[in-house]
């Protein structure tokens, strides 16, 4: 069982495969059929992920998120008793694609609910569908305030924060910093996407209001390769911070950039690429990673409700390593739409699901996460930093997994 507590709610899952792929789970369901009439169907959730394109890494560790939730839930008993099925679709990081899947999950495949994609970029046009038919659309990572600001009912967003938020913790952290430590000047960099560029405009705003001069600032196409000439004006402006905001093959691109021309700032802080744990160690080398600063939503060590269960899970069903954010985030989405399910009991009504989430808050993997009117989250998020060669919490104190260091210490630069 998911755990509530009085606030506000969270909602479900899904999972990806190239084209359309139902799975099911061979955990039993009830005979009652959990309030649906006494039906013993499954009950058949839809999303499509990017398990192709640009956004491949982070579509496939949700897809993997989902399965875990989705076997977890089976195994005890199901989803009102009915067993979960999955129905999901590769929208190979397209926008156009995206709309085509949602649409054919309403009318086609006929699902019962849906659960988001992942980005701002994808979730933007896949919740409009179906805010239009009225179904709850829990999304496991798509942080862009443009998603909060269209009036939307059926949106909830399974983080903590929005995008222009999630650096927060970080920024005050730096402003804080004693004279002769808080850095004098700072470069933003950002490729253009409804995620990352808020997240920069977040931090760039409280780091000027606390005296931090802007000496560089660039946003880039989705599309951008070579980093070179980018890491060549910075390194000519001289930060001692540099604020990258990033999806993860552009973290890492611009990452070797500076790494070769021996642009090493003092201090280095990049959205989403760090999170990725191995696979980020293995793009830019793990003796480079010292010191290097990311916002993160989960924590494999975190001692939130059920989450050592899913940290085994995982583990049981895609191997021993670390567990991937987007993993963790796509799980989360699925506990906050069990939670509404359990809570109205029925899935015929949407609105009375969404009604649920707007006025409960619930507690996932992630911690209790809770909504306003728009669907915006209410939380904070964690900061986390590579140390020895291991993603750490080193923000807030009381979360922290190892001591905070100021310094990006590359080993192989130049």
């Amino acid at each position: 069982m998911v755990q509530i507590s009085r606030g506000r709610g969270r909602g479900l899952m899904a999972a990806a495969v190239t084209g359309v792929l139902v799975t099911s789970l061979a955990a039993c369901g009830g005979d009652d059929g959990g309030g649906e009439g006494g039906s013993d169907d499954p009950i058949v959730i839809g999303t499509s992920l990017p398990l192709t394109g640009e956004f491949s890494q982070p579509g496939q560790a949700a897809e993997q998120g989902y399965k875990v939730w989705q076997e977890m839930v089976n195994a005890e008993g199901g989803l009102l008793d009915r067993e979960i099925e999955l129905v999901i679709k590769d929208d190979a990081s397209n926008q156009n694609t995206i709309v085509t899947d949602y649409n054919a999950l309403i009318s086609q495949d006929q699902v019962d609910l849906l659960l988001g994609t992942f980005s701002s970029l994808l979730n933007l046009p896949a919740s409009a569908v179906a805010e239009r038919e009225q179904m709850v659309y829990v999304e496991p990572a798509g942080g862009s305030p443009d998603m909060f600001n269209r009036g939307f009912e059926y949106l909830f967003f399974a983080q903590q924060s929005t995008a222009d938020k999630q650096g927060k913790v970080f920024a005050e952290w730096v402003a804080a910093l004693p004279e002769g430590e808080m850095p004098e000047t700072a470069a933003y960099p950002t490729l253009d996407d409804p995620f990352a560029a808020p997240n920069v405009a977040g931090i760039q705003a409280i780091l000027e209001e606390a005296g931090v001069e802007t000496v560089y600032e660039e946003t880039y196409a989705i599309d951008t390769k070579n980093f070179d000439t980018i890491v060549s004006a910075m390194k000519n402006a001289d930060p001692e911070l540099v604020v990258h905001g990033a999806q993860f093959e552009d973290g890492i691109g611009m990452t070797r950039a500076m790494l070769k021309a021996d642009f090493t700032p003092e201090m280095f802080f990049q959205t989403n690429a760090p999170s990725f744990g191995s696979q980020f160690t293995e793009g830019i080398g793990e003796e480079n990673t010292e010191g290097i600063f990311y916002a993160v939503s989960h924590s494999p060590d975190a001692d939130t409700p059920g989450n050592a269960e899913f940290v085994a899970k995982y583990e049981e069903m895609y191997g021993e390593g670390e567990v991937p954010e987007d993993a963790a985030d796509a799980f989360a989405a699925g506990e906050v739409l069990q939670a509404a399910v359990e809570a109205v009991g029925s899935i015929e009504d949407q609105t009375a699901l969404a009604d649920w989430l707007h006025e409960n808050e619930v507690e996932t993997i992630l911690g209790p996460l809770s909504w306003d009117e728009t669907g915006a989250p209410q939380g904070d998020f964690l900061i986390g930093q590579w140390r020895d060669g291991a993603p750490q919490i080193v923000l807030p104190e009381e979360a922290a997994t190892a001591e905070i260091t100021r310094n990006w210490e590359p080993g192989g630069a130049g």
